[in-house]
């Protein structure tokens, strides 16, 4: 009888284990690795993350914009929140504790969300958003990152990936500095090429989830194409070739989007906006 290496075996069992901590994304039901390093490990690290960057840069004092933030990802939440429950998966959320902030920086044009619902905005995407429905539409992308476990997934697959999951799992529990890396990696601060293509499946997936949350929240997501189309003049052509870059290029977004529409606005209507 032929003796079994000690790495088929540690192969089969990282197998098994990927396949045992696969969950569904809501409404897409794409299945992801999520599982092997848990929600409660994740989130905790975020908010120790999204903490140390809130302490790191000044916040906005514009009270009008720092209160539409708020507002706009308040009910966006609460969608969210409906949604979830009506369709018996309000446990996706647990451990959540929201947050919405306002980051002082005219030159960045960009949002981003944590696990656990820590979102954050720049002050630099505002003229694009232009009011409440444009934030909406960032908004309700930004939150669907963090309730489809956009950044459990990339950390789950770069454990995997890059070092294992034994030694991954004592790099999380005694090196804070990793753990503080794959979380920014996780949400998109610093990139791998070879985890592009998750990301611009995690792009296009937000997508179309945000669409789902406005139209809930009573925002009109027939917006979210016009918002892109914005965002498309004001970058002047300066984007990245889209097999280069973790997001679609704006034309196969907009593209995206106005096919996703008839479905969401279904949920408007329903919202009795």
């Amino acid at each position: 009888m032929k003796k079994i290496s000690k790495s088929l075996i540690a192969s089969i069992l990282l197998l098994v284990m990927i396949t045992w901590a696969c969950t569904k994304v809501p409404i897409t039901g794409r299945r992801q690795l999520t599982g092997v390093i848990g929600s409660e490990q994740i989130i905790g690290m975020s908010a120790d993350a999204y903490k140390q960057v809130l302490d790191s840069i000044p916040l906005s004092n514009n009270q009008e914009q720092v209160a539409m933030i708020k507002r706009v990802g308040t009910k966006i939440q609460k969608a969210v929140e409906k949604y979830l429950t009506d369709n018996g998966s309000a446990s996706l959320l647990d451990g959540f504790n929201w947050e919405f902030n306002l980051i002082d920086n005219d030159s960045t044009v960009n949002a981003w969300a944590m696990p656990g619902g820590k979102v954050a905005f720049y002050t630099g995407i505002l003229p694009i958003c232009k009011d409440d429905l444009g934030v909406a539409v960032v908004m309700g992308h930004e939150v669907a990152h963090a309730v489809a476990k956009h950044g459990q997934e990339r950390m789950n697959q770069n454990y995997a990936k890059q070092i294992g999951l034994s030694i991954g799992a004592i790099a999380l529990g005694q090196d804070p500095t990793v753990s503080q890396q794959m979380v920014f990696r996780a949400v998109g601060i610093g990139t791998d090429l070879a985890l592009l293509k998750y990301s611009r499946t995690h792009e296009s997936e937000a997508d179309e989830l945000g669409l789902t949350f406005m139209a809930i929240a009573g925002y009109d997501p027939s917006e979210a194409p016009k918002f892109w189309e914005r965002m498309s003049a004001g970058s002047s052509g300066q984007a990245p070739p889209e097999f280069m870059s973790t997001h679609p290029s704006h034309e196969t977004r907009i593209n995206r989007l106005n096919a996703a529409l008839p479905k969401a606005l279904e949920y408007y209507e329903a919202s009795g906006k």
